[in-house]
Protein backbone atom coordinates (compact mmCIF):
# COMPACT_ATOMS: atom_id res chain seq x y z
CA UNK A 1 0.00 0.00 0.00
CA UNK A 2 1.33 3.42 -0.88
CA UNK A 3 2.34 5.85 1.85
CA UNK A 4 -0.26 8.39 0.70
CA UNK A 5 -3.03 5.79 1.04
CA UNK A 6 -1.85 4.83 4.53
CA UNK A 7 -1.86 8.47 5.59
CA UNK A 8 -5.31 8.95 4.10
CA UNK A 9 -6.65 5.82 5.89
CA UNK A 10 -5.10 6.94 9.18
CA UNK A 11 -6.64 10.40 8.81
CA UNK A 12 -10.07 8.95 8.00
CA UNK A 13 -9.81 6.58 10.99
CA UNK A 14 -8.96 9.48 13.29
CA UNK A 15 -11.91 11.47 12.00
CA UNK A 16 -14.23 8.49 12.52
CA UNK A 17 -13.02 8.05 16.11
CA UNK A 18 -13.43 11.76 16.80
CA UNK A 19 -16.99 11.63 15.47
CA UNK A 20 -17.78 8.68 17.72
CA UNK A 21 -16.44 10.52 20.76
CA UNK A 22 -18.62 13.53 19.97
CA UNK A 23 -21.75 11.48 19.38
CA UNK A 24 -24.59 12.26 21.73
CA UNK A 25 -24.42 10.15 24.88
CA UNK A 26 -27.20 7.58 25.04
CA UNK A 27 -29.26 7.88 28.23
CA UNK A 28 -28.46 4.76 30.29
CA UNK A 29 -31.93 4.55 31.87
CA UNK A 30 -34.10 5.65 28.94
CA UNK A 31 -35.44 9.14 28.44
CA UNK A 32 -35.63 11.49 31.42
CA UNK A 33 -39.34 10.74 31.73
CA UNK A 34 -38.75 6.97 31.57
CA UNK A 35 -36.03 7.25 34.20
CA UNK A 36 -38.35 9.23 36.46
CA UNK A 37 -41.21 6.76 36.06
CA UNK A 38 -39.16 3.57 36.30
CA UNK A 39 -36.38 4.54 38.71
CA UNK A 40 -36.76 7.83 40.58
CA UNK A 41 -40.47 7.68 41.49
CA UNK A 42 -40.52 4.06 42.76
CA UNK A 43 -37.29 4.59 44.70
CA UNK A 44 -38.56 7.83 46.26
CA UNK A 45 -41.80 6.10 47.23
CA UNK A 46 -39.86 3.43 49.13
CA UNK A 47 -38.27 6.23 51.14
CA UNK A 48 -41.43 8.34 51.50
CA UNK A 49 -43.57 5.39 52.60
CA UNK A 50 -41.07 4.18 55.21
CA UNK A 51 -42.46 6.37 57.99
CA UNK A 52 -45.77 8.05 58.45
CA UNK A 53 -49.06 8.25 60.24
CA UNK A 54 -52.71 8.09 59.38
CA UNK A 55 -55.87 9.07 61.18
CA UNK A 56 -59.12 7.47 60.11
CA UNK A 57 -62.56 6.63 61.41
CA UNK A 58 -63.20 2.97 62.10
CA UNK A 59 -66.73 2.19 63.26
CA UNK A 60 -67.17 5.93 63.95
CA UNK A 61 -64.12 5.87 66.25
CA UNK A 62 -60.92 7.77 65.43
CA UNK A 63 -57.95 5.46 64.95
CA UNK A 64 -54.45 6.90 64.73
CA UNK A 65 -51.76 4.68 63.21
CA UNK A 66 -48.04 5.35 62.93
CA UNK A 67 -45.45 3.24 61.15
CA UNK A 68 -41.71 3.10 60.72
CA UNK A 69 -39.19 0.48 59.64
CA UNK A 70 -38.64 -2.42 62.01
CA UNK A 71 -35.37 -4.29 62.11
CA UNK A 72 -32.15 -4.25 60.14
CA UNK A 73 -33.65 -5.38 56.83
CA UNK A 74 -36.35 -2.69 56.69
CA UNK A 75 -33.98 0.08 57.75
CA UNK A 76 -31.50 -1.27 55.19
CA UNK A 77 -34.15 -0.95 52.46
CA UNK A 78 -34.77 2.69 53.43
CA UNK A 79 -31.03 3.44 53.43
CA UNK A 80 -30.62 1.69 50.06
CA UNK A 81 -33.47 3.74 48.57
CA UNK A 82 -31.80 6.95 49.78
CA UNK A 83 -28.45 5.88 48.34
CA UNK A 84 -30.10 5.00 45.02
CA UNK A 85 -31.75 8.44 44.85
CA UNK A 86 -28.29 9.97 45.22
CA UNK A 87 -26.97 7.79 42.39
CA UNK A 88 -29.90 8.79 40.20
CA UNK A 89 -29.23 12.46 40.94
CA UNK A 90 -25.64 11.95 39.76
CA UNK A 91 -26.86 10.23 36.58
CA UNK A 92 -29.22 13.13 35.90
CA UNK A 93 -26.17 15.42 35.80
CA UNK A 94 -24.51 13.48 32.98
CA UNK A 95 -24.63 14.91 29.46
CA UNK A 96 -27.10 12.19 28.44
CA UNK A 97 -29.71 13.90 30.64
CA UNK A 98 -28.45 17.46 31.13
CA UNK A 99 -27.51 18.40 27.57
CA UNK A 100 -29.88 20.98 26.15
CA UNK A 101 -31.27 21.89 29.55
CA UNK A 102 -30.38 24.91 31.66
CA UNK A 103 -27.94 25.17 34.55
CA UNK A 104 -30.91 24.80 36.89
CA UNK A 105 -31.21 21.15 35.75
CA UNK A 106 -27.79 20.52 37.28
CA UNK A 107 -28.79 22.46 40.41
CA UNK A 108 -31.94 20.37 40.86
CA UNK A 109 -30.05 17.15 40.20
CA UNK A 110 -27.40 18.17 42.72
CA UNK A 111 -30.18 19.10 45.14
CA UNK A 112 -31.44 15.52 44.85
CA UNK A 113 -27.92 14.20 45.51
CA UNK A 114 -27.59 16.39 48.62
CA UNK A 115 -31.06 15.57 49.96
CA UNK A 116 -30.41 11.87 49.33
CA UNK A 117 -27.20 12.08 51.39
CA UNK A 118 -29.24 13.55 54.27
CA UNK A 119 -31.82 10.82 53.74
CA UNK A 120 -29.16 8.13 53.92
CA UNK A 121 -27.83 9.60 57.17
CA UNK A 122 -31.34 9.68 58.66
CA UNK A 123 -31.89 6.03 57.71
CA UNK A 124 -28.50 5.00 59.11
CA UNK A 125 -29.39 6.77 62.37
CA UNK A 126 -32.78 4.97 62.34
CA UNK A 127 -34.40 8.30 63.06
CA UNK A 128 -38.02 8.21 61.85
CA UNK A 129 -38.54 11.95 62.40
CA UNK A 130 -35.45 12.79 60.34
CA UNK A 131 -36.55 10.35 57.61
CA UNK A 132 -39.95 12.07 57.48
CA UNK A 133 -38.37 15.54 57.45
CA UNK A 134 -35.85 14.85 54.71
CA UNK A 135 -38.58 13.08 52.74
CA UNK A 136 -40.25 16.49 52.55
CA UNK A 137 -37.02 18.03 51.30
CA UNK A 138 -36.72 15.38 48.58
CA UNK A 139 -40.33 16.08 47.60
CA UNK A 140 -39.65 19.82 47.43
CA UNK A 141 -36.60 19.32 45.19
CA UNK A 142 -38.53 16.97 42.89
CA UNK A 143 -41.54 19.30 42.74
CA UNK A 144 -39.40 22.33 41.92
CA UNK A 145 -37.68 20.45 39.13
CA UNK A 146 -41.00 19.19 37.75
CA UNK A 147 -42.24 22.77 37.71
CA UNK A 148 -39.27 23.87 35.64
CA UNK A 149 -39.21 20.71 33.52
CA UNK A 150 -42.75 19.34 33.38
CA UNK A 151 -43.20 15.73 32.31
CA UNK A 152 -43.74 15.43 28.57
CA UNK A 153 -46.97 13.47 28.94
CA UNK A 154 -49.26 13.68 31.91
CA UNK A 155 -52.23 11.42 32.49
CA UNK A 156 -55.49 12.86 31.20
CA UNK A 157 -56.96 15.38 33.61
CA UNK A 158 -53.66 15.88 35.51
CA UNK A 159 -51.85 19.20 35.30
CA UNK A 160 -48.36 20.19 36.37
CA UNK A 161 -49.98 22.08 39.26
CA UNK A 162 -51.35 18.77 40.53
CA UNK A 163 -47.86 17.28 40.85
CA UNK A 164 -45.63 20.27 41.62
CA UNK A 165 -45.27 23.16 43.98
CA UNK A 166 -45.42 26.69 42.50
CA UNK A 167 -42.44 27.55 40.32
CA UNK A 168 -39.80 29.55 42.16
CA UNK A 169 -39.17 33.02 40.83
CA UNK A 170 -36.08 33.53 38.71
CA UNK A 171 -34.19 35.26 41.56
CA UNK A 172 -34.77 32.43 44.06
CA UNK A 173 -32.06 29.83 44.58
CA UNK A 174 -32.89 26.16 44.99
CA UNK A 175 -31.97 26.35 48.69
CA UNK A 176 -34.28 29.33 49.24
CA UNK A 177 -37.09 27.52 47.43
CA UNK A 178 -36.64 24.37 49.53
CA UNK A 179 -36.64 26.45 52.73
CA UNK A 180 -39.78 28.31 51.64
CA UNK A 181 -41.53 25.07 50.65
CA UNK A 182 -40.53 23.35 53.90
CA UNK A 183 -41.92 26.32 55.87
CA UNK A 184 -45.37 25.95 54.27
Amino acid sequence: MKTENRILLAALGSLALAACNQAEEVPPLGTAQQMMAQEVQPTAEIFWNAVGSRSELVDDEPVFTEWQPEGDAEWGDVRAAAARLGELGEILQTPAYSEGRGDDWIAYSQGLVEAAAQAEQAAEARDPEAVFEVGGTIYAVCSACHRMYPPEQLPEGVTVDDIAQPRPNEDMTLGEYVEETDAE
